[in-house]
């Protein structure tokens, strides 16, 4: 079959490499403007107060009218995490792109690093931020919340990796995939509150790769043994780290500023007693 001239071709393309450009604008352009609304917001939010300021005065201070505040936010509370959604989008990306000999909490490890680098963009904001979210139990629930679509995003991707109906004697998988996805969502917080306590200061991400580094050995290992992905785990299982296998629950307590090896090794000294 004969071929279009290549100046047909080239004429073809042309439209969806410009849609594409215009599509890449307009998204830098959203992106900029919730940026700079939420920049607005925190400096009245600083300034008046959280409860005296007011979507009008973040709209005039941002240099925009009111409803182009409400075409980026539904509420004031929303404009103080303006980038959780893009964050969540890559994130994804992370997790969809993963190459297949990696073991997939390491994936995940990555995957959460999005979330730390968004913050990490801009210390002085992440650190204003966490004061207000400290102070207004609005803000604090909306923060929860926004924790809980990563936690989420997490967990179904370790239990894509295992079939949760197939929990019997001898596979714990999905249950280690469960607590495994919190444990990396809470090695990530506990990081995150440590550095912005510290006023942003600090590598945050060399702290969270040896946060990262504790999950991978108290849950890590144990995950895929003898089902074909002890292969992918960053080090091979030793014999007694697969034989010690507890299917009672366990409740540990520790103090919420413990340092994160010291919760690790309250967890691993409740599943020996166990």
């Amino acid at each position: 079959m004969s071929q279009p001239p290549k100046s047909a071709q080239t004429t073809a393309a042309a439209p969806d490499a410009a849609e594409n450009t215009a599509g890449g604008r307009a998204a830098a352009q959203r992106l900029r403007m919730r940026r700079e609304l939420a920049a607005a917001a925190m400096e009245l939010f600083a300034t008046k107060g959280y409860e005296a300021t007011t979507v009008d005065e973040i709209a005039a201070a941002a240099g925009v009218a009111r409803r182009t505040f409400f075409r980026h936010f539904r509420s004031k509370e929303e404009a103080i995490f303006p980038d959780h959604d893009d964050t969540l989008v890559r994130a994804e990306a992370v997790l969809n792109a993963a190459p297949a000999h990696e073991h997939p909490l390491d994936t995940v490890c990555r995957g959460i690093k999005e979330v730390m680098r968004m913050y990490a963009a801009s210390p002085a904001v992440s650190v204003e931020r966490y004061r207000l979210t400290r102070e207004v139990p609005t803000l604090r629930e909306r923060e929860i919340a926004s924790v809980a679509r990563y936690e989420r995003l997490f967990t179904r991707y370790l239990l894509g990796h295992f079939d949760e109906r197939d929990h019997h004697d001898g596979n714990d998988d999905p249950l280690l995939a469960e607590v495994a996805a919190s444990a990396v969502v809470t090695a990530h917080n506990h990081v995150l509150r440590r550095w912005l306590r510290a006023g942003g200061k600090g590598d945050v991400e060399a702290q969270l790769d040896h946060a990262f580094a504790i999950v991978r050995e108290t849950f890590g290992t144990g995950i895929g043994v003898g089902r074909g992905m002890a292969t992918r785990s960053p080090r091979a299982a030793e014999p007694s780290e697969v034989a010690a296998e507890s299917r009672d629950v366990v409740v540990t307590v520790t103090r919420t500023d413990a340092p994160l090896e010291e919760v690790m090794s309250a967890i691993r000294k409740a599943l020996a007693k166990g």
